[in-house]
């Protein structure tokens, strides 16, 4: 059963900025401050210039495979369910564990305002958010879009009084810890532009993916960047340093230093709903993990069904709020390790997918958005991150690994069995050894995907082309040649003489040429009998002469049918010219790698649809 597709670009906009604007902006600084020195601001930006890497990557291939899951599908369908497993799970772990802290944000500042106890405060609102998010995808997007539109008015409004406001003295010196620690400090805060994974996650639920969710990630994390940019440049150039290092409320107190209490009371609200929108955005995101881990049968079925009521995977949502609530008692640092860490992990995955999709040249993986001057982006993105996760210290790096082995055991314990997934790593396999892959799953996988990302409604025309014979001739040809084969298939579907459409080939033919063009050709002949229609497609690589002027023609669309057909047979006619001239028509044509995939690709073309 499919999710419902009801997110918009600004409901994307807003689900990834509430995502990344809250625990890494408003309470990070002041860790990252001790560690970098007054050059912080740079550390968040050459995080954000090195998530923009990822970014392309993610986009690209969620534009080609929008299924709830993000990044676990992508790791699955390109790299094998072994590591999709372990993908999945890492970032159902990393996301969750994130979710619970912007939830004891939430109690904490309920406490230090209200007087709440902190605990109780903690299960109620993870309580509220569950259910947001079962109640519908739509209610809780609408929700964010509310959220975030306050908070950026609060942090606009807190860069705009800061600015003016600034001591320049205070960025001195400017880096006291070397350099190296700036680039150290990116790794510590990547996780400031996690909420990006979180949008990878929902996009079966996002209308036109291939367009909405590549502007939805790329205009959030350019406003992020920017605005974590200032925020930092304000809040150092305002609090005394000693403080700031001290502080886990930095920009609330930078705030209270040039705006006094009114400015701390602002930017503490601002902080209230950073965790209100990342509580929400996470809950409805790392619920997806399970959810397609279980769709594709490498965790219980139950965890993938979806309530017929609120359209939602409500015990996938149930679990992953249990875990949430069993998060709390991780120590601060450890948490924001781990998860910068996951995230690190998921980034370069995405770049190893991008590759590997590409490279396994598979007809079907057609993204809405492709990533530019691909394979330098990757290749510059995997030694950045690679580099990064170095440098997060070996106890993190033991925690993750731990968690991986442990992926690893429910992949070999229950998955392994359940799952015989086909993946784009076998086809790149396949590709260099010469050797041909053996079933057509994943291409039918991708098709499935595409139609429904697309929401390409089936038509009459479609339906012929999947019930119609291709001939792939592997040798130069002639009309004769060409019509006796197409005689002998069109006599034995129709049970006509072969003869008498022979005949009717060659006459239609003699009339005026079929093809259109030096690459297609389009026969089309009337036959007796009444309701029938049919097509036969024709590859001939090394072409066909159909005459001096068109002597290697490699596309035949061959269209027969009954006289009373004729208006089906001009639409027919109609959409055959419109899949022709789609762009790389002629070079996919000539690359496809089998019948299926000639099949295939005239089903995915672009043409408007019969009524």
């Amino acid at each position: 059963m499919q999710l419902k597709k009801e997110l918009g670009f600004i409901e994307i906009f807003a689900l990834a900025t509430g995502a990344m604007i809250s625990s890494g902006i408003f309470i990070l600084p002041g860790l990252a401050f001790a560690k970098a020195g007054p050059a912080v601001f740079l550390s968040y930006f050459f995080a954000g210039l090195l998530a923009l890497t990822g970014v392309f990557s993610f986009a690209e291939v969620t534009s080609a495979m929008p299924k709830a899951g993000g990044d676990y599908f992508i790791a699955t369908r390109s790299l094998g369910p072994l590591t999709g497993t372990v993908s999945g799970l890492l970032s159902w772990f990393a996301i969750s564990l994130k979710t619970a802290f912007a939830i004891l944000g939430i109690a904490e500042i309920l406490h230090v305002l209200l007087g709440f106890p902190f605990t109780p405060s903690a299960l109620v609102i993870c309580l509220l958010f569950t259910i947001i998010n079962i109640i519908g995808v739509k209610e809780s997007g609408k929700f964010e879009v509310i959220i975030v539109m306050i908070l950026l008015a609060a942090i606009v409004y807190f860069i705009l009084r800061g600015l003016f406001v600034i001591d320049i003295l205070r960025f001195e010196p400017f880096s006291p810890h070397g350099f190296h620690d700036v680039i150290y400090t990116s790794g510590f805060v990547f996780v400031a532009y996690g909420g990006l994974l979180k949008i990878a996650s929902i996009a079966e639920e996002v209308k036109q993916p291939q367009k909405t969710i590549p502007l939805g990630l790329f205009s959030s994390l350019f406003v992020v960047m920017i605005l974590y940019s200032l925020m930092l440049i304000v809040t150092v150039g305002t609090l005394d340093g000693n403080k700031l290092a001290d502080s886990l409320t930095p920009i609330a107190d930078a705030a209270k230093s040039f705006l006094g209490q009114p400015g701390y009371i602002i930017m503490t609200f601002a902080a209230m709903l950073a965790f209100v929108s990342t509580a929400n955005a996470g809950i409805l995101a790392a619920s997806r993990y399970p959810f397609a881990l279980s769709r594709d049968m490498l965790l219980p079925d139950f965890l993938s069904r979806i309530n017929r009521h609120f359209k939602t995977p409500v015990r996938a949502i149930l679990l992953t709020s249990a875990f949430i609530t069993l998060a709390i008692l991780l120590p601060l640092e450890t948490l924001v390790k781990s998860a910068s860490t996951v995230v690190i992990i998921t980034y370069i995955l995405s770049h190893l997918a991008i590759i590997i999709l590409r490279e396994s040249k598979m007809q079907n993986y057609l993204p809405g958005f492709r990533a530019p001057f691909y394979p330098w982006i990757q290749i510059l993105g995997l030694l950045a991150f690679t580099f990064l996760l170095i440098d997060m210290g070996f106890e993190i790096i033991i925690g993750s690994a731990v968690l991986a082995f442990l992926g690893v055991l429910i992949y070999l314990l229950y998955g392994k069995r359940r799952n015989t997934q086909e993946y784009a790593f076998l086809h790149l396999i396949a590709r260099i050894t010469n050797r041909a892959v053996r079933s057509n799953n994943l291409e039918k996988e991708l098709k499935a995907i595409i139609q429904h990302r697309d929401d390409i409604a089936l038509d009459r025309f479609d339906y012929i082309v999947e019930q119609s014979d291709i001939l792939d001739l592997d040798c130069p040809s002639d009309l004769n040649h060409l019509f006796s084969l197409l005689a002998e298939e069109i006599s034995s579907r129709s049970g006509l003489p072969r003869e008498m459409i022979l005949e009717s080939l060659i006459e239609r033919e003699n009339d005026s040429s079929t093809a259109i063009s030096p690459f297609i050709a389009i026969p089309h002949i009337i036959l007796e009998g009444v309701k029938s229609f049919d097509l036969i497609i024709v590859r001939c690589r090394k072409g066909i002469k159909f005459s001096e002027e068109y002597p290697e023609v490699k596309a035949v669309f061959v269209l027969y049918g009954s006289r009373d057909e004729r208006n089906f047979h001009l639409q027919a006619l109609a959409s055959i010219a419109q899949i022709v001239q789609s762009r790389d028509f002629e070079s996919r044509w000539l690359k496809a790698r089998s019948k299926n995939n000639l099949r295939d690709l005239i089903l995915l073309s672009e043409r408007r649809r019969l009524t």
